[in-house]
């Protein structure tokens, strides 16, 4: 390797290491996995109270229903973001940070998306299940606690560690709404060392990429190895 292009690539991770950059780093990326797990245990709960109100047969409940998820998945998250915090902002009065709308943000859509997930947990389940479970004097609570719950958990769990990881990458969103998370950190660094060390960029958002990897990696190998663990 050229002597120049190794002096520049050691520049550029040196800046990590001056002061507290890569401490600030660590700490963004916490910042932005405790904004993934606030919302994702809030989606997983919501989510699966609003599969279940879509598999219910009330016609415009049911409409209503698909209205908010499609509307969910067509809205792009950063609009999305934007409405919630410059929106309410203006048109309620509201004082919300940027943090409690990416929450309220993040959680409306891992909702919608969670739900449908579990709807179609739920009516994946075959008929005749019902059926034997009344054939041996189950009631129709008895039935879903006992017999329906636990075999759309067991559906749902590969499923859900997917929508998990996509909320977490998807959090690199919030930097746009002001939250002083992993990507907004890693810009001040570049931004406060881009005369002395051009090449800092390559150094910080290669750490910034491994970062997410890290937290991401673990439960995507996860979910294969219980979707694998099912099927076998």
């Amino acid at each position: 390797m050229d002597s120049s292009v190794l002096d520049a690539v050691t520049q550029a991770f040196g800046v990590l290491f001056k002061g507290r950059n890569l401490v600030r780093l660590l700490g963004g990326l916490g910042v932005t996995v405790q904004i993934a797990a606030v919302s994702v245990i809030f989606s997983l709960f919501f989510g699966f109270l609003f599969g279940m109100v879509m598999t219910v047969k009330f016609k415009p409940l049911k409409i209503a229903c698909r209205i908010y998820l499609e509307f969910m998945r067509i809205m792009p998250q950063l609009v999305l973001l934007f409405l919630a915090y410059f929106g309410l902002t203006h048109a309620f009065g509201l004082s919300i940070s940027g943090e409690a709308a990416s929450v309220l943000v993040f959680t409306m859509w891992g909702t919608a998306e969670m739900g449908d997930l579990v709807r179609g947990a739920l009516e994946s389940i075959p008929r005749h299940q019902y059926e034997s479970g009344r054939a041996v004097g189950l009631t129709e609570k008895q039935i879903f606690c006992y017999v329906v719950i636990p075999q759309t958990i067991r559906r749902l769990v590969p499923l859900s560690m997917n929508l998990i990881t996509r909320m977490i990458k998807t959090t690199s969103l919030i930097v746009f709404v002001g939250v002083i998370e992993v990507v907004k950190i890693g810009q001040q660094i570049i931004e406060a060392n881009r005369l002395t060390v051009p090449t800092a960029s390559i150094a910080v958002y290669g750490v910034i990429f491994f970062m997410y990897f890290i937290v991401c990696w673990p439960l995507s190998m996860l979910a294969d190895a219980i979707e694998k663990k099912q099927r076998s």
